[in-house]
């Protein structure tokens, strides 16, 4: 306009009519061909520069191609946690890390995070292309399930996050000091936090409740969420953790190699020593991946199996079987009457002497996580999650073996499990039914009654999917797989990073203890080679 006006003096306010009157448009023209930048048109973007994936992959047939210092086979928490110190302390070594995955892409992140996620529609339980219901042929362990994807189960777990008491760990052979490191470690990198029901009056009132009436230890829920706002271009939106952030920290240090759909099927030693791995891809091909130092974290189910069908000798592998037995009641609070914002509900009551189990709250109804929904206004509420964990007996007779006439599609052997609860696993349910009741009243909830009874059931054995013990570490090579490193007695380079390795777990939930171990396994791992 202001062009138009100056080559057009006879124009005097830009509101006049024109009809019939001469316009002078050669200045802006020229104007315009002066001002103009003369360059060619960029060129397009070939489609090669583009990702095709959400994370770096390298062909399976590539890998078998290089010689790694150091190959994870699983990326779940514990090979998660594992690579992510790999990268983190071999960042300028030198050093070839690879990771291997049995499962595919499935989600660049924990489920809960994606907003239209809630708890009607989230389950423990991954859904079925990426789910192994292996318990359907395993009737004394029938509520297992294994999780076949990059990031594991922890794409579908419920990211609560407690350390172990002290006075179950005075009896591992790792000292009480490290696993205090390890553990600060694993909950800073996890963002383990107890400040997201911080301000519920749902959590508040209820905790009060608990502590007035003799449940003194009762406390907000130790869950692994980053809470962080974002500031200064770093965002902060992957609230729920899951092994994809340890994937991800690690990439921010170097580069590794990662393949999916790459199944291994067996360790491979020479004279004492692990020199590699051999895979198997969904098309049946075959390949041997050449490796100093292996770590296992393929579950506590599947870990064994490979190593008993590597015949990896070790009286301790496959035994030892542990899980936490399950109470989940059928409950309903009363708010009227409590302050805004009513907020999630998160409470952990944990394991202490005399009292071998954890109670653990959370809701209400599907509103523990964020999403997109609206939480409707009313006064009574059902709890979506009111349960007992109880503390099961490591005992040699429960085991995980493998059945050689029965082999799956790449011919090896079946998993196969005897398990049972023992006497003293029986009293601890009782105690556990007992607590619940009384928590209950405490708390002032109803409890639901089916046929006259309280709706209390106990979860099938391997349904917590807390399963541990099937590579124990210890000193005594008769009675554990490894010892306190994650290291197979008599095999160097073959270590054990999952929940294989616990020993014990008393009354609580395990992945935080998996991921500080596993950083402590990778710690001792980087010094052997530096």
């Amino acid at each position: 306009m202001e062009q138009l006006l100056a080559s057009n003096p006879h124009i005097t306010n830009p509101f006049m009519d024109l009809s019939g009157l001469h316009i002078n448009l050669s200045s802006t023209s020229e104007r315009n061909l002066v001002n103009r930048i003369n360059a060619a048109f960029c060129p397009p973007v070939h489609e090669q520069f583009f990702m095709p994936h959400w994370i770096p992959l390298t062909p399976i047939k590539q890998m078998a191609a290089t010689e790694y210092d150091v190959l994870v086979v699983g990326s779940g928490a514990g090979g998660g946690a594992a690579l992510w110190r790999l990268s983190q302390q071999l960042e300028h070594a030198g050093k070839r890390i690879g990771i291997i995955e049995k499962g595919d892409l499935f989600l660049p992140t924990h489920a809960a995070n994606i907003a239209t996620i809630n708890g009607d529609n989230f389950r423990l339980y991954a859904p079925p292309q990426i789910t192994d219901p292996i318990g359907n042929r395993l009737p004394q362990f029938p509520g297992m399930k294994l999780v076949y994807a990059l990031g594991g189960r922890t794409l579908l777990w419920g990211a609560i996050s407690p350390r172990m008491a002290a006075l179950e760990l005075a009896n591992w052979p790792v000292p009480l000091e490290e696993m205090e490191t390890y553990y600060n470690i694993a909950e800073e990198v996890m963002n383990v936090t107890t400040s997201y029901t911080k301000g519920s009056s749902i959590t508040q009132i209820l905790l009060q409740r608990l502590r007035d009436n003799g449940f003194h230890t009762a406390d907000d829920i130790p869950i692994a969420a980053d809470l962080d706002e974002t500031r200064y271009g770093k965002l902060h939106a992957n609230v729920f953790f899951s092994s994809i952030v340890f994937l991800a920290k690690a990439l921010s240090h170097r580069a590794f190699d990662l393949a999916v759909n790459s199944y291994v099927t067996e360790v491979v030693t020479d004279g004492g020593r692990t020199i590699g791995v051999r895979v198997m891809t969904p098309d049946m091909e075959s390949y041997f991946i050449k490796a100093k130092h292996v770590i296992l974290s393929a579950s506590a189910l599947q870990t064994p199996r490979i190593l008993l069908n590597s015949k990896i000798p070790g009286k301790a592998i496959g035994h030892y079987l542990i899980n936490h037995s399950y109470l989940i009641a059928t409950a309903n609070v009363s708010t009227l009457g409590f302050y805004e914002p009513l907020g999630a509900l998160g409470i952990i009551i944990p394991e202490s002497p005399g009292h071998p189990y954890q109670l653990q709250l959370q809701g209400p109804e599907q509103f523990f996580n964020y999403q997109y929904e609206k939480k409707p206004v009313k006064d009574d509420w059902h709890i979506s999650f009111f349960g007992a964990s109880g503390r099961v007996e490591s005992r040699y007779e429960n085991k995980v073996y493998i059945d050689p006439s029965r082999q799956d599609r790449y011919g090896v052997p079946d998993i196969q499990v005897d398990f049972s609860y023992s006497t003293r696993d029986d009293a601890i349910i009782r105690q556990m039914y007992s607590a619940i009741e009384r928590a209950s009243t405490a708390m002032q909830l109803r409890l639901a009654t089916l046929k006259g009874s309280l709706a209390i059931c106990l979860m099938p054995p391997g349904g917590d999917n807390h399963e541990a013990g099937t590579c124990r570490m210890g000193d005594d090579p008769s009675t554990s797989a490894t010892n306190q490193y994650g290291q197979i007695h008599g095999i160097s380079g073959l270590y054990i990073a999952d929940n294989s390795v616990l020993p014990s777990m008393g009354a609580v939930n395990p992945t935080l203890t998996t991921v500080a171990l596993a950083i402590r396994t990778a710690d001792y791992i980087c010094k052997q080679m530096l």
